[in-house]
């Protein structure tokens, strides 16, 4: 076979250079703090601003990919570009829905899967007469109580994978009222997580942590995304164990919901390089003729379980006709349908000893596959941390959750961000003016603190190290953690001082 030279072909010899200290300082520049918006932007929102249950929050980072910067080295963030400005351009704003859940109070499980009091173990209804008496008693504390809260991570800080770290079980009893006032201490789970209905998500992790969770204070990657609802018909969902996924999307009131396994059902031949499909995914799958079908969004709410599949149907999506497999875009150089990312992150802690790959590395590689096949740069958002409009909704969830425990309908004022990611935990909740608190049982083994994205709160070895300092920070040090039953004058032989 002959060879050519690049000179051959009128080329440049030009190998891959390791990049230089000034292109590797330009490169985190543009991961921390944005760089100048190099494309013109093709996709609009759908319709017109008439979306009465959703808001949508000006984002904080661009929809067009920079995978030029992500071929040599790939970035630990996802990348940063200037904010645009007009709300009818896909990517300049992210939806979150507008309107409170609904039947918060059926909406709780326990450890053993009973019904309980949102947000706090059962207990005999003496001691709750008596922590109301003692808050009554001390009026300043409860007060400051009531004006703080948590936002936890959960993977890596609560939990690794199904195993429970034991320094979270007491953290959350702590805050679920076994203290010295017997107070519930506002917190919600803020996680990149997802892939699961909500319930059943909650059930399992109130098994694991051996406290109740609800979904009214829990928030997956992909729940904020349930605003997206109202503005596509017909859905293409990735990601995902079983493609639980689909059901997610039902309960999100998507009306048209595919899968990658309906369009493989429908056309094997679409994907190649797969090997296996299973009677049971023959079984749970929805074929038709998808020559019919127009599809009008991607979501990606979870990680994907067969790379070649996905990205080979999403790669096809995005070069259709309007959304029409078996299509071809008239105009080679426009983005045919939008693709939204539940979340960016790279890695995830897990039972594994060493952080997985997650769903920002399915997005890296497509990409990079995007642009190598079109020459152009993808048009994508992504939301979960540590995007604006996750740190947006947990403020509508926080401030539901206080109404739900102390019937006060309010944001308290000092918030507490709980996490082990510096490239989505820290870096959001420092950017929302959280304090930050990063703990070294997931994805951070670092030093003192992270170079890059510093937590402002401190490091701490664990989950119950950060609350204990919150908590005395604005409590006090000599508040107790643990609720004596030496409060009850009864049993307790003594009286009890009614000043603070």
């Amino acid at each position: 076979m002959p060879t050519f030279e690049a000179s051959d072909l009128n080329l440049e010899e030009k190998r891959p250079q390791t990049p230089s200290e000034a292109q590797r300082n330009h490169l985190q520049k543009i991961i921390s703090n944005g760089s100048p918006a190099k494309y013109t932007h093709t996709l609009n929102i759908p319709g017109d601003n008439a979306h009465p249950n959703s808001i949508e929050v000006p984002a904080s980072r661009s929809s067009i990919a920079e995978s030029e910067a992500l071929m040599h080295s790939l970035s630990i963030a996802p990348s940063q570009v200037d904010r645009r400005n007009s709300r009818n351009s896909f990517g300049a704003s992210l939806p979150i829905p507008r309107s409170k859940r609904q039947s918060r109070l059926s909406s709780v499980a326990t450890q053993d899967g009973r019904p309980t009091r949102p947000g706090m173990p059962a207990v005999q209804p003496t001691r709750d007469i008596l922590s109301s008496q003692v808050q009554d008693m001390s009026a300043v504390k409860t007060a400051a109580a009531k004006d703080m809260a948590f936002a936890f991570d959960i993977d890596g800080v609560l939990v690794h994978g199904d195993r429970l770290i034991p320094e979270g079980q007491r953290a959350l009893e702590i805050l679920n009222g076994d203290n010295e006032l017997g107070i519930k201490i506002p917190h919600i789970f803020l996680t990149n997580g997802s892939g699961k209905p909500e319930a059943a998500r909650c059930a399992q992790l109130s098994k694991i942590l051996h406290n109740p969770v609800s979904t009214e204070q829990f928030i997956q990657s992909h729940t904020p995304m349930s605003a997206l609802a109202e503005y596509y018909d017909t859905v293409l969902v990735v990601g995902g164990e079983n493609y639980q996924c689909r059901e997610v999307a039902k309960q999100y009131g998507f009306k048209d919901i595919v899968v990658p396994n309906d369009i493989y059902a429908s056309q094997s031949t679409i994907a190649p390089l797969r090997e296996h499909f299973t009677a049971e995914q023959r079984a749970t799958s929805t074929p038709r003729d998808f020559s019919k079908v127009q599809i009008n969004a991607i979501l990606v709410f979870s990680d994907s379980r067969d790379y070649a599949t996905d990205l080979q149907i999403i790669m096809d999506l995005l070069q259709s006709d309007s959304g029409v497999l078996g299509t071809r875009s008239k105009d080679p150089t426009t983005q045919s349908i939008p693709i939204y990312f539940s979340q960016g992150d790279l890695l995830c802690p897990t039972e594994h000893p060493i952080p997985r790959m997650s769903q920002g590395t399915f997005r890296i590689a497509l990409e990079a596959i995007y642009k190598a096949v079109t020459g152009h740069e993808l048009e994508r958002v992504v939301y979960g941390k540590p995007e604006l409009a996750t740190y947006k909704y947990a403020d509508e969830i926080m401030t539901s959750w206080m109404d739900t425990i102390h019937q006060e309908e309010r944001l308290p004022k000092n918030i507490y961000m709980i996490g082990d990611n510096p490239q989505s935990d820290i870096i959001g909740g420092n950017m929302y003016g959280w304090n930050t608190c990063l703990v070294r049982t997931g994805v951070f083994q670092g030093g003192e603190n992270d170079e890059k994205n510093p937590a402002n709160f401190g490091v701490f070895e664990n989950v119950l190290e950060a609350v204990k300092t919150a908590v005395k920070k604005e409590l006090g040090e000599d508040f107790k953690f643990e609720w004596s039953d030496s409060m009850n004058p009864v049993t307790a032989g003594h009286s009890i001082s009614a000043i603070e």
